[in-house]
């Protein structure tokens, strides 16, 4: 089973992973709606946490564990989370779910919606018990990584309505 997890949290610069692009293209009003995908969360500096508890902790050895910080959550939903966080700054946010067929019509002639099709309406599930139990690992919520992403975007000038910064 594949697990799609968006690695969010703050952007340093411009040059940022397909995950935040995601919360770039929703805060930009790039998506004319949301299609059915969902995702799981976790901010970077979880990653990172868990990175050094896995080399430290003997507990880890030969263990594998997933890196989530809660619930998979559809597109439409961070959208709404996003909405509900930023106020006017999230003004572009599209919160409409699409239909399926739309999203289907649209791959006709675009190779990047074509890709996204297997994926459509497939329902996600996950957990980080694991982690949490063998290594003591608390993540940020998924709402607290989603909103650090939009905010850094903002903060770096990285968004249609953002004043853009000096070089």
């Amino acid at each position: 089973m594949v697990n799609p997890v968006a690695v969010l949290g703050p952007a340093l610069a411009p040059d940022y992973s397909t995950s935040i692009m995601l919360i770039q293209r929703l805060m930009d009003g790039a998506m004319p709606g949301c299609p059915r995908l969902y995702f799981g969360i976790v901010d970077v500096r979880d990653v990172a946490d868990m990175h050094m508890r896995c080399m430290t902790d003997p507990a880890a050895k030969g263990e594998r564990f997933l890196a989530l910080a809660g619930e998979f959550l559809s597109i439409a939903q961070i959208a709404r989370i996003l909405k509900r966080n930023l106020g006017s700054a999230a003004k572009r946010v599209p919160t409409l779910e699409l239909p399926d067929f739309l999203i289907r019509m649209a791959a006709r002639n675009d190779a990047a919606v074509q890709q996204i099709l297997p994926e459509l309406g497939k329902r996600k599930d996950g957990t980080n018990a694991k982690a949490k139990r063998l290594l003591g690992w608390a993540p940020r919520s998924n709402e607290e990584a989603v909103v650090a992403t939009a905010e850094s975007l903002i903060r770096l000038g990285l968004l249609k309505d953002s004043p853009k910064k000096a070089a």
